[in-house]
């Protein structure tokens, strides 16, 4: 059904453009004085592209205000930076556990190609999530809410193995007193 809607839809567009264009053939024959048109149309153009640009630019300026990783979430005190580097096909981390209610910065690289570094909960709901790459470095900032075993998963195909490369992330409660 969906097909031969897109194949009428098209031949009728076609057909449309095709008269469109044969209306032009037949319209450039005749000559007209070029400069009074010329003057109107530019400044027809120049109003729109001033109005567009009065609508854009305002919008594009707001979006970019609140890109998801620009800076960290507002905090109590200084993260805990952990290193994570991704290879063909495991994850190393300098710590790979955490308290619960401690901010983390992740600080994901790749040793070889590139990997998405996805953390999943206990019920393997994504809960944060980063790109890997060789020779740069992505900074993830998150603060666990809940404790359990994590899991990390390459979230990028990157070989043969990439299906195997999976690693845990532990969580551990606060303890009373609030030390770790």
């Amino acid at each position: 059904m969906y097909q031969s809607l897109a194949w009428q839809l098209t031949i009728v567009l076609v057909l449309l453009l095709l008269a469109l264009f044969a209306f032009v053939v037949s319209q450039s024959g005749s000559r007209e004085e070029y400069g009074p048109i010329k003057d109107k149309s530019s400044r027809i153009r120049l109003i729109v592209f001033a109005l567009l640009f009065a609508l854009v630019a305002p919008l594009v300026g707001f979006s970019l205000t609140s890109l998801p990783y620009s800076a960290p979430p507002n905090r109590q005190g200084e993260p805990e930076i952990i290193d994570v580097t991704g290879g063909q096909w495991y994850w190393i981390f300098s710590s790979n556990e955490t308290t619960v209610g401690t901010p983390v910065e992740f600080h994901v690289t790749s040793a070889d190609v590139n990997h998405g570094f996805g953390l999943y909960d206990s019920s393997m709901t994504l809960v944060a999530q980063t790109q890997s790459m060789p020779e740069y470095t992505n900074v993830l900032y998150y603060t666990f809410t809940s404790p359990g075993t994590y899991q990390v998963l390459c979230m990028e195909y990157c070989g043969l193995a990439h299906h195997g490369m999976i690693t845990e992330f532990t969580v551990n409660p606060r303890t009373t007193g609030g030390a770790r």
